[in-house]
C-alpha cells in the first residue's frame, strides 16, 4: 500500500549510498588557499595568503664567503647563481598569481556579494588580455590555486565560464543558471517535482533562455535526478 511505499522510499533516503566509504585509511589531506579575498570598505581585495607561500632566501653567510673566495671555482657561483634564480622565479610565480586573482576579484564582485546566482560569465581570454599574457599561462596559474573568501573555498578555475544570452541582451554564467535552477528544485512540491521542460519554462520567464537539454545538461552537473526520480509518494 501507499503507507508501505513511503516507509520504504524514506528507508532507502536515509541509506549511505557509500557505505564502504569510512573503512579508507588515508590522511586527509587539506588544502591551503593561495589567495585570501576579504571586504574592505565597499569592495572586495584579494591578497596572497602568507601561510602558504614558501619563505625561500639564499643563505647570507654562504653567499659571502662566496664572493670573499673568488678561487672557489665556478661551479659553487652557478649554484648560487641558479639558488638566486629559483627564489626569484618563485616570487615571480606567486605575483602572477595575485595579478589573476586581482583580475577575477574585480570581475566578479557580484559573486562575492550575493552568490552563484550573480556570476558573471568569463573566459580565460580576457584575462589574459587584460594582463598582457597567453592564455596558456592563466590556465595553468588557476590550476590547483585556491582562493578563500567568507562563501568558502573556490579553485581560480571555478570562477571562468561560458555564458547564455538573457532577454535583456546581457550574458547570464552556467554558474548562475546552475545556482537558480538548484534553487528551484530545492523549492518545488515533492509530489510534483519540476520536469526539464517545465524548468526551461521558468527560467525563460526570468528571461533567461535556454533549452530543455541545457537544463538536463546542468541538471546532471549538479547531481540531480531527473523528475521522475525526485518524486515523492
Amino acid at each position: 500500500d501507499d503507507h508501505t511505499q513511503k516507509a520504504a522510499q524514506q528507508l532507502i533516503a536515509s541509506l549511505n549510498p557509500y557505505p564502504a566509504a569510512g573503512f579508507g585509511g588515508e590522511e586527509t589531506r587539506y588544502v591551503a588557499a593561495d589567495i585570501v579575498v576579504q571586504k574592505q570598505g565597499a569592495a572586495w581585495v584579494a591578497r596572497l595568503n602568507s601561510a602558504a607561500m614558501p619563505r625561500l632566501r639564499v643563505n647570507s653567510l654562504y653567499a659571502n664567503l662566496l664572493k670573499q673566495q673568488r678561487e672557489s671555482g665556478n661551479a659553487l657561483n652557478g649554484q648560487l647563481q641558479e639558488a638566486r634564480w629559483l627564489v626569484r622565479n618563485i616570487r615571480q610565480r606567486f605575483d602572477t598569481i595575485l595579478r589573476v586573482a586581482e583580475a577575477i576579484v574585480i570581475r566578479q564582485q557580484a559573486f562575492f556579494e550575493y552568490g552563484e546566482e550573480a556570476m558573471l560569465p568569463l573566459v580565460l581570454r580576457e584575462i589574459a588580455e587584460e594582463l598582457g599574457l597567453h592564455e596558456s599561462t592563466i590556465s595553468r596559474v588557476t590550476s590547483q590555486k585556491f582562493l578563500l573568501c567568507p562563501r568558502g573555498l573556490f579553485e581560480l578555475k571555478y570562477f571562468f565560464g561560458s555564458g547564455l544570452e538573457t532577454d535583456s541582451g546581457e550574458s547570464c554564467s552556467a554558474t548562475a543558471i546552475k545556482a537558480r535552477l538548484k534553487k528551484l528544485i530545492q523549492a518545488e512540491d515533492p509530489k510534483k517535482p519540476l520536469s526539464d521542460n517545465t524548468l526551461a519554462e521558468l527560467l525563460s520567464r526570468e528571461g533567461i533562455q535556454v533549452a530543455r537539454r541545457t537544463v538536463a545538461k546542468y541538471r546532471e552537473a549538479l547531481h540531480l535526478p531527473p523528475a521522475n526520480q525526485r518524486k515523492a509518494l
